[in-house]
């Protein structure tokens, strides 16, 4: 496992409104994260939610499902339940700073077959991906 922070990042949005897309992820996926497709949401209990998507990966499709907790407004608990990362266990907490949002990101990730260096690569290219999705999608909401 590779235990993993970062932090520094910045929404260019009030917590509430950074909420308000949190929620819309069960349903909105495909319009904020278009590179999945297949997205499929699963309330479990009025703070736990199971989404799964398929992504291309150096070109094979690729099933990911995780296990999200909702902590408002402190962040979500996210535990990845299939695909490359499964086992990895991660929480996204957020810093109210006025008319914007601290993001951080601390966990431990794995993935078996890859060295140290390239879990650090992955992680940091799908947070950055997701980060600049979700910054875009904050634009265009109300």
């Amino acid at each position: 496992m590779v235990f993993i922070t970062d932090e520094g990042s910045e929404f260019d949005a009030p917590l509430d409104k950074v909420w308000k897309l949190n929620q819309a992820h069960s349903t909105d996926a495909p319009k904020i994260h278009a590179t999945g497709k297949n997205y499929k949401s699963e309330m479990i209990n009025e703070n736990t939610v199971i989404t799964s998507w398929e992504s291309d990966m150096q070109g094979q499709t690729v099933k990911t499902k995780m296990k999200f907790s909702i902590y408002f407004p402190v962040g979500l608990a996210i535990e990845v339940l299939e695909g490359p990362m499964a086992g990895s266990k991660f929480f996204n907490y957020y810093t109210p700073k006025g008319n914007k949002t601290g993001v951080t990101v601390v966990g431990d990730f794995k993935s078996p077959g890859m060295s140290d260096d390239q879990i650090r690569q992955a992680v940091f290219d799908f947070l950055e991906q997701a980060f600049n999705e979700d910054s875009t999608h904050l634009k265009t909401m109300p």
